[in-house]
């Protein structure tokens, strides 16, 4: 089990595996993130039965950890299936999701770290994530902490009725 405490400006730090409960911070977070329209591509914001769905699906090999401040989940991160065919199986899709008052305080670096180590320990030797090119912040964070860029995707997706440009990236455990 990850359990890591940091001190950091605003308090005490916990990265810990998540657990039932946290499900519904996870998607208050996750929300934020589909409202803010920097991090994904989903647009219609999740509810309680589909975060209990995708929970579920992430047991095993697939961890998700929190970030705790005060017993507040404020940051969540996800290894999720990156392809099914096989010759895939050591590699993760990488999901990171801070919520807004606690952005640019360093959550996201120590998320990262962790999920780092779920990653190897669960058997991975790669993660990669899906970015948008304009979403500078998330950038410099998975840049800090050892990802590169691999290309971009033009007009991969629809964004509020406009194509957008998806940059891949990679980091190599």
């Amino acid at each position: 089990m990850i359990k890591r405490r940091t001190n950091r400006g605003s308090g005490t730090v916990i990265i810990r595996e998540a657990i039932f409960k946290d499900i519904e911070s996870i998607r208050t977070i996750y929300n934020e993130g589909i409202e803010d329209r920097i991090a994904t591509l989903e647009i219609d914001e999740k509810d309680p039965s589909y975060m209990k769905e995708w929970f579920i699906k992430h047991e095993g090999r697939y961890k998700i950890i929190v970030a705790e401040v005060g017993g507040e989940v404020v940051g969540w991160a996800a290894l999720n299936p990156y392809n099914n065919r096989c010759a895939y199986s050591g590699v993760a899709d990488l999901s990171v999701y801070i919520s807004r008052n606690h952005r640019g305080k360093g959550i996201g670096t120590k998320l990262l770290k962790a999920i780092d180590n779920a990653a190897k320990t669960s058997g991975f030797h790669k993660i990669v994530l899906f970015t948008f090119p304009f979403n500078e912040m998330g950038q410099k964070l998975y840049v800090k902490n050892g990802y590169r860029e691999v290309g971009t995707f033009k007009n991969q997706g629809v964004l509020d009725g406009k194509f957008v440009d998806v940059m891949a990236m990679e980091k190599l455990l």
